[in-house]
Formats: structure tokens, sequence, C-alpha cells
């Protein structure tokens, strides 16, 4: 999950991802990044942090870093919050694999960052629940 800072809107979707992984009993690596450097080593914004934890989801534990290119190998799936994280992703793809694994959480629309907005933590939980659902269904059904 890869957002600008990875404080707002990549911790609620690792932490939302993480949980229905959790519930069911999917084992599944679950982490977030952020296309910028500003805030490696904290944790989320503690707005994020509220709106998660009003909804159950404890998000207070994460600790932000950047995305890196190792990212690719790591990961089967690198799911940003907006076309601007799409194109800064990318930009650091070394080749076709790496590109085929980017896509945005909600299809062709942005999950719009609530960072200078308050009242937008709200809608931005529910937004980024719902993807993460569409997104579990869809995952679990290449399993099958």
């Amino acid at each position: 999950m890869v957002c600008l800072g990875n404080i707002c809107r990549s911790p609620l979707a690792h932490g939302i991802m993480d949980n229905l992984v959790e519930q069911q009993g999917l084992g599944w690596q679950v982490d977030s990044a952020g296309t910028g450097d500003w805030h490696i080593g904290q944790g989320p914004d503690r707005r994020s942090v509220r709106e998660a934890k009003l909804h159950g989801v404890d998000i207070s534990k994460q600790i932000c870093r950047q995305f890196s290119v190792t990212d690719f190998d790591e990961f089967d799936h690198i799911i940003v919050m907006d076309k601007n994280n799409k194109r800064d992703v990318l930009a650091l793809a070394r080749n076709n694999d790496d590109r085929k694994k980017v896509r945005l959480l909600l299809g062709d629309k942005d999950v719009p960052d609530p960072y200078h907005n308050d009242e937008q933590f709200a809608p931005v939980f529910k937004m980024v629940e719902q993807g993460c659902m569409v997104l579990m269904k869809e995952l679990q059904a290449k399993l099958v």
C-alpha cells in the first residue's frame, strides 16, 4: 500500500488489509510505504490512527518508510492511492514485471489525501475500506 508520505492513506489501507487477511486466515504479508521521505521512522498521522481505531483497526504501531525498488521483489502487488503515487512508483520500475504489479486501489479513481482537511479522514477511511474489500475478493478469487 503506497501513498505520498505513508502517514495517512497507506497506513489505513495497510491496517484494514491486515485485518481482512487475518480474518480470512490467509497469512499474506501486508505493508505500506510512501513515495516521499519526509516521515521515515515516524508513526502514522494521529488523525488516521484515531479514525482507524473508531473502526476497530489499530495502526498505531506502524512505522513510516519510503517505497524502494526492492519492494518490487518483496511484494506481488503494489497498490497505490492516487495517480501521482502510481507515476512515482512506476518511475522506479525496472521492467515490465515490476510495472504489472502496480495499480490504483480504487480502480481508476484516486483516494484523496486527507492531510490538509480533518473532515476528510472519515470518508477516506470508508473509501479505503471499500477498496480493500474489493481487492481482497479479487485476490482470493485468483487463488481458486
